[in-house]
């Protein structure tokens, strides 16, 4: 049965997190509906937002650099390092065993050639979520922190994980208000009227509680 009501954050989050029911630690997640329209590229909106408990998920970074990047990749803790071998590796096999990749302005050129597999997975580095960078280390340090890309689909939604049913809800709450508010600083100038035309909070495996603006 679908429910219209809409709750304060506090009520969401407590409801929600009551009521998952798996045998297994459910996701938080928010869906927002904006008030933009997609067709248009003067109205897309994408961000980075550094939550702070992070989202529960520990991503796999591969950070291609020169070879003299690559020590100090690795103790920043990238899991996969590697400059043009790398690269010839996922040319010829196609697998990207990783779910965020950061590169080296320098070689960005040579990824070309692996741009169509790491493209249509959304793993291409790129100066919009801030995955081109000089400085390696403090690039994966946020990261690990809990740094998170974000942009609306074809639909005008946004889709963001914010947690875990087993969290604090104030943990939750945080994370929640975070990331609104990065979404409010990466409204378009092109966007008119209501910015956020309905917030949704969900577990992964329950029903949805539409939430007030904040």
């Amino acid at each position: 049965m679908k429910d219209s009501n809409i709750y304060p954050i506090d009520e969401a989050i407590k409801t929600v997190r009551g009521e998952a029911k798996a045998k297994f630690d459910e996701s938080i997640e928010v869906h927002v509906s904006l008030g933009i329209d997609p067709r248009k590229g003067d109205q897309q909106v994408r961000g980075t937002v550094i939550l702070p408990h992070g989202t529960g998920k520990t991503n796999r970074i591969a950070a291609f650099v020169s070879e003299a990047g690559e020590k100090e990749a690795k103790e920043a803790g990238a899991e996969i390092v590697g400059g043009e071998n790398l690269i010839s590796e996922i040319k010829k096999t196609g697998k990207c065993d990783f779910e965020v990749a950061i590169a080296e302005p320098a070689m960005m050129p040579k990824l070309a050639v692996i741009a169509k597999i790491l493209g249509p997975k959304g793993l291409m580095p790129s100066p919009k979520n801030e995955t081109i960078t000089t400085n390696i280390k403090k690039t994966i340090e946020d990261l690990r922190k809990g740094k998170v890309n974000f942009k609306n689909d074809d639909t005008a939604n946004i889709h963001q994980l914010i947690g875990k049913v087993s969290w604090d809800s104030q943990q939750i709450k945080e994370n929640l208000e975070a990331f609104l508010e990065a979404l409010k600083k990466a409204k378009p100038k092109g966007s008119k009227g209501t910015f956020f035309k309905g917030l949704t909070l969900c577990s992964t495996m329950g029903r949805g509680r539409k939430i007030s603006a904040v």
